[in-house]
Parts: C-alpha cells; structure tokens; sequence
C-alpha cells in the first residue's frame, strides 16, 4: 500500500507545479517602447524610454496598464499572489508645490472611464468612489492631502485602498534603515528616483508595500502590512498599471522601469539600464525661491529692529519711572491698574467706603484670588504735593510690620492716578462706630472693646515713635484714621502727613498739618511736629472714646472743645459727667477714671508735661499708676474731689474756653467753619 502511494503523491505534486507555471505570468521593463503597453489620457513615452504619465500641466489624467490580462485565480478560492517592483520619479513645479501623485492598479479593464483628476488620481468619480462594483484595488503614492476637505495642503504618504480614495491603511513616505526601526522620510517630490515593491501572498492573505531611494537595497522592514483578502474584491482576469492626475497643483509623473510577476518574485530592475529624466529646476522656479528668500530674509531684520526699538523704549521708560520713584525700592510690589479697575468696579461710587482729605478708598475684590483690598486714590490739586503724600505713605508703611497698624500691600502709579492698595478692614473707621446708633444696624463699642481699641493704638504709636528701626511721626492720629478690623482689633493707617527721621536726631518738619481738634498748641506756634504732638493727638481721642463726642462740637451756638468740657465737668464735681451716656453704667470706674487722667494728661497744654507712648502703655497695662491715681482714697466724693484737684493743679484750667455764642467767631483760635473743613 505505502509503495503504491508513492508515485501517486509525486505524479500530485508534479502535476500542480505545472498548473502553477501554466498560471504564471511574469514581464519586465528597464525602460518603456510601444510595446507591452496601453496608455490613455496624457500619458507618452519619451524618447528616453521614459513613461511620463502627466506632464506639467493642471487638471489632466494619464494612465498605462500592460496589454495582457492577469488570470488572479488558479481553481482556488483565493486570489493568487503576485510581486511587482518599479522605479517612479516625480518632478514638482516648485512655484506652486506639484500635485497629485500616481497609484498602482489591479482593474477588470485597461481604463477607468468617468474618472476625475486631482485627489481620485485618475480613478474614481464622485460618484462611484467607495463602491464596491468597482472592484479595484490601488496602491496611492500622493503628495496632497486634502481628500474630502475644504483645503488642501502637502501631503507626502503612502496607501492601499479598495474601490475608492479612502485607505484601508496608510502611512508617511519612510523607509526603514539597515533592518532596524529607525525610519528616514522619502520626499516623494524630491525628483529623485524611488524605488517601490508591491507583494501580495494569497494563501497567507497578506498584502506588503515597501519603498527606498534608487541607491538603496530593499529595505527588510516594509513601510505597510496588512492583512486583506483580494479574493473579495479582483475578479478573474485583471489589468495592472498606474494611473496619475493633476489638478490646480501638477507634477510631471514617470514609471522609468516595472517588473511584475505572477506566483513568484518579481525580477529585480537592472538600474543601470534605466532611462534618466533630469531633474532640472527652472530658472523661474529658483527666482522665485531667490525672491522668497530675500522677503523672509528682510522680513526677519525689520521685525528684530522693530523689537529693538521696542525695547529701548520700554528700557528708557522703566529707567525714567525708576530714576523718579526711588521709594518703589521701599515696597516693591507693584499692582497692575487694570487689576484695580476691575477690582473696584471701574472705580464705581457704589464701592467707596470712605472719603479723606488725600482721596477717596474703595473696596475692591482681586480676581485673581479673590481677596478683598482697599483701594486708596490720592487725590491732590497740586499734582508734586500729591506725588510726595503717596511717596510719603509708601515709604512710611513700606516695610513698617506691627498687628495695630494698616498693611499697605503695594501701590500703582498710571497716568496722573496714584493708587496705594491696603488690606480690607471690614469693620470700618472708629469715627463711623462712635458716632453712630444701633438703628442705623452698627455696632456700639462696649467698654471692653473700647479700653482694647485703646491699647491697641496706644501700641501702634509705641512701635512708631520707639520700636521700629527709625522714629516716625504719624502727624494726623485721629478717630477716621483707626480702622477695626473682625476681631474688634484697632489698626493705625493714613500715613499721607508722616514723617521720619533717626532715632536720637530732632525732627525737622516745619509745616502745619493736622485736623482741627488734635493739633498740640505748640505745633500752631512753632510748626515742628514731634512724638510730643503724635501723643497730644492720642490724648485727644482717648477723650472721644471715652466720652463719645468729636473734638469740636457746635453746642446752643458755641463751639465746645472737648478736653474743655471734661475739664468743666470736673470743675463742677462730677467727673463721670464726661462719659459716654450710651455706656450707662457698664463700665469699669477705675478704667474709666484713668483714660479720662490719661486723656487730659496727653493732651496738656504743655508739652513737657505729656508722658511718651512707652509710659502711657504702662498705664494702660497697670504696670504703673497714673500720678494724679496716686494715693487715693478708696471710693466716694472724697476720691473724685482729690483727682479734680489733682488735674486743676497741673495748670488744666488754663484750657478751658469762655464760651462764645456766635457761631462764625473764632473760639481759641478754632471755628466751626475751619472745623467742617477737615484738614
């Protein structure tokens, strides 16, 4: 049986070689004549032996097959497998950047009746395109993208498509190097030779493309593989060959060698023997690059001269605004105006919370981080008086840190606005808390908080008069000038009048400034401001807090100064006259008793007399007494008695103000005219 078989099995075998070889159909072209081959449209041979398929000229169609049909099945359900290799070269017009690019083609006849240009490379309509009547399969060599979009622009890859435009898969015009992953760009539109091979296996179902330049060996690695039955889509008998298009963009398309087979390898070309077209670039091409080159090349200088101009403007501008801000040194933190005009509205009336003698403050909301500011505008008819209080305030609180004093956060300077930027204190000024009632929704300041508000400014004026690294007077302490923050905490601010100077040294400040009410008498004679003056400020308010009235007060047609009438109500033998009614009688009288001494004690007429801020801390602190406290009898009229005689007998009756009963008179040199003036 086993001997029997043997000439069976080898009578098989040698039957189905001779079937293959039957079906087998193989051609090779190292360079093109008239014969072996079918052109249409524009296509020619030159005398090179070249095949152009397109010349340089828009919107044209070339196509070549060869005149044999293919027989793509030997009695097998699949389709049979075929190599092909050939040689392309496409020459671009510059000017314009060539186009379309060619295909490779397997179709049931030599021609491809209806075909349009451009994008469909010859083959498909708009119509039939992505039909699978067609039965067509092609391999895309294109140099526009652009297919079914509104633009086109380059495009330099590689596709294997069925029955239409669209690629089953597709990629950049690469070749793999010395069988490693590395990968160089073939320019397609270069108008060098490229080589290009095409093999299909029809048991395996697998279809391969490679490409490399003329002078390279076939790459190991193929540009695309991919898996595709053609069974489903050739039919029996086949036609090979290429087709090409140009549209608004043109290239000149050549086949200059082709080698196919059927069943097999394809033969290798002989490059040697193939046609050269040169590849000449016109002189009208290469002026026009020349002229490109020269627009890019002016281009460039002028836009960097632009820029250096640009920046030597701005240089100068920063080194001018420099030269004349030497206090941004002092607080380096600049804030963009546009950040403030957003911030507060468009400087909107709505935000203003309150409104100085150097401008108005505005509350505003960063959008940056949402933190809330208060946005101060100085305002002055004199623009270098204006300039020298907002330099003033940025040097004075630039680097002053102290828990009862404003946080200047930075300034801005735009145009003639000059801005200063705080922390937001939401509980507005101790002015606007005093003299207020529950109806209007504020709050009315307790004792406690008041003795606390107190202590709080007494140790902000401490810091600036002694702590800090020089003496720097406050010149305008008053009640607006407080701010509570939400935890009831006093803080100092408006430094616009502050002055320095060094610790040891005397002050030279020689002007009058103030507000009516706090200024010390000798600053009214002499014009030299000193810590003295700060603390006969501070006297003055300590009396407010307590008593709950301004300095001044226009009273049944008379100006009534305040330290005047706690003096007269000691003169007339109450003391707790003076105290603010809204307390009532919560309070602590020991408390009481000391900031009404310590009020009139700071704000005595000789300034001699005045205790410092460091004293008037340990008052407060109950670190020491208050001399007039000295030695007094426990309670009752005997101890209001011995602190009335105290007071007069330091010389504070020499105060007190005759009244005057008309209200435009001058009452010890102030008027209620001068007083709703502000500063």
């Amino acid at each position: 049986m086993g001997l029997s078989s043997r000439p069976l099995s080898l009578c098989f075998v040698i039957f189905c070689n001779l079937f293959l070889i039957s079906h087998s159909l193989e051609f090779a072209f190292n360079g093109f004549n008239t014969s072996g081959v079918t052109m249409g449209g524009s296509t020619d041979i030159e005398a090179s032996g070249a095949l152009r398929l397109t010349p340089k000229t828009p919107n044209l169609i070339g196509h070549a097959f060869h005149r044999d049909p293919i027989p793509m099945f030997n009695s097998s359900p699949n389709a049979s497998s075929f190599s092909t290799c050939f040689v392309f070269q496409i020459l671009p017009d510059l000017a314009s950047r060539g186009g379309f690019g060619f295909a490779f083609t397997l179709s049931p006849s030599p021609g491809f009746p209806g075909a349009e240009g451009g994008h469909y490379l010859g083959v498909f309509n708009s119509t039939n395109d992505g039909s699978s009547a067609n039965h067509i399969f092609l391999v895309e060599f294109d140099t526009v993208n652009g297919y079914n979009e509104e633009l086109d622009k380059d495009g330099n890859h590689v596709g294997i498509n069925i029955d239409g435009m669209t690629p089953v898969a597709s990629d950049s015009a690469t070749y793999s190097v010395n069988g490693t992953r590395a990968k160089e760009e073939i320019d397609l539109e270069s108008g060098d030779p490229v080589q290009a091979w095409i093999e299909y296996d029809g048991f395996g179902k697998l279809l391969n493309v490679t490409i490399a330049p003329i002078d390279s060996p076939k790459p190991i690695i193929p540009l695309l593989s991919e898996s595709i039955d053609l069974s489903k889509v050739v039919k029996d008998s086949m036609y090979a060959g290429f087709s090409a298009a140009t549209g608004q963009k043109y290239s000149s398309h050549y086949i200059l060698g082709w080698s196919f087979k059927l069943n097999g390898i394809a033969d290798p070309l002989n490059i040697d023997r193939l046609p050269f077209v040169p590849n000449v670039k016109s002189s009208s091409t290469s002026n026009v690059k020349l002229k490109n080159a020269l627009i890019a090349t002016f281009s460039v200088i002028i836009f960097l001269l632009l820029l250096a101009l640009g920046g030597i403007f701005v240089y100068r501008r920063v080194l001018e605004f420099e030269h004349l801000e030497d206090w941004e040194l002092e607080c380096p933190r600049r804030f963009r105006y546009k950040d403030l005009y957003k911030a507060t509205k468009g400087f909107k009336e709505s935000e203003i919370i309150g409104i100085g003698g150097f401008g108005a403050v505005y509350r505003g909301v960063l959008e940056a981080h949402g933190t809330e500011v208060a946005v101060k505008k100085i305002m002055s008819n004199n623009a270098l008086q204006g300039l020298r209080e907002f330099a003033a305030e940025i040097e004075s609180l630039g680097r002053l840190r102290h828990k009862n004093l404003v946080n200047l956060q930075g300034w801005c300077k735009h145009k003639k606005d000059l801005l200063l930027v705080y922390d937001y204190v939401p509980n507005g000024s101790l002015d606007s808390l005093l003299y207020t009632n529950s109806e209007n929704g504020k709050i009315i300041l307790n004792w406690e908080q008041r003795f606390s508000i107190i202590k709080g400014i007494a140790s902000g004026l401490l810091y600036l008069h002694e702590e800090w690294e020089r003496v720097v007077i406050h010149r305008d302490v008053k009640s607006p000038n407080v701010l509570i923050d939400a935890y009831m905490n006093a803080r100092l601010g408006d430094f616009g009048l502050a002055r320095l100077y060094d610790h040891g040294k005397n002050s030279h400040t020689t002007n009058v400034v103030g507000t009516i009410g706090y200024i010390a008498p000798e600053l009214t004679r002499t014009g030299k401001a000193s810590t003295s003056t700060d603390v006969f400020a501070f006297g003055i308010l300590l009396l407010e807090v307590a008593c709950g009235r301004r300095p001044v007060v226009c009273e049944a047609a008379r100006n009534v100064i305040l330290v005047d009438w706690v003096v007269e109500c000691m003169q007339v033998g109450n003391i707790y006259d003076a105290v603010d009614p809204r307390l009532g009688s919560n309070y602590v009288s020991e408390e009481m008793e000391m900031v009404l001494g310590l009020g009139l004690l700071c704000s005595h007429p000789r300034a001699e007399t005045r205790p410092t801020m460091r004293q008037v801390m340990r008052y407060l602190n109950g670190d020491e007494v208050l001399p007039v406290f000295d030695h007094l009898s426990a309670s009752g009229s005997r101890r209001v008695d011995e602190i009335t005689s105290r007071f007069l007998s330091l010389g504070l009756s020499e105060s007190i103000i005759t009244p005057v009963y008309n209200s435009s008179s001058s009452v010890g040199r102030v008027s209620t005219g001068s007083f709703h003036s502000g500063r």
